[in-house]
């Protein structure tokens, strides 16, 4: 028997695509990447000094379907780590709800099975972010992990 398309992964995971490339990738021009490390996307004659990793994590489907998201937030050539400061407020601010009560609400699309049809299933809500302390790796790339928490209702 087939997953109602609120219980789906696919459309789970293309929802938050979207809706993160259609503001962090294109409104913001920050550089997106999904399922990667923090090293920098190798990009040819560029030279990044800011970019967001997003990688996706557990998923608990229920009638309350609960799933996490590690978005990193990186920069180089940053010595004091303003710029990061800048990246993970741009970052949070597509995460938060600034003009009602805090709560982000993601549109949910049905995305699967092909062909690809963008038809609104429901809203993704981020329950809460989980901000590290300003971190640094080995090739001097300063950056923060957000751990994203986030629910949707699904029919299981």
């Amino acid at each position: 028997m087939a997953l109602d398309p609120t219980a789906r992964e696919a459309n789970y995971r293309d929802s938050i695509k979207k809706y993160l490339v259609d503001n962090i990738k294109v409104i913001e021009k920050i550089n997106l990447s999904f399922d990667r490390t923090i090293n920098a996307p190798v990009l040819t004659s560029k030279n990044l000094r800011r970019w967001v990793v997003v990688n996706f994590g557990h998923m608990y489907r229920d009638d309350l379907s609960a799933a996490s998201l590690d978005v990193y937030c990186c920069t180089r050539q940053d010595n004091e780590g303003f710029s990061l400061a800048q990246l993970t407020d741009v970052v949070v601010g597509y995460l938060t709800d600034i003009t009602g009560n805090g709560i982000k609400r993601i549109t949910f699309y049905r995305s699967y099975p092909p062909p690809t049809v963008w038809t609104i299933i429901g809203g993704i809500v981020v329950q809460d972010i989980h901000e590290s302390a300003q971190l640094l790796a080995e090739d001097d790339t300063k950056y923060k992990l957000l751990t994203v928490v986030l629910r949707f209702a699904s029919k299981i």
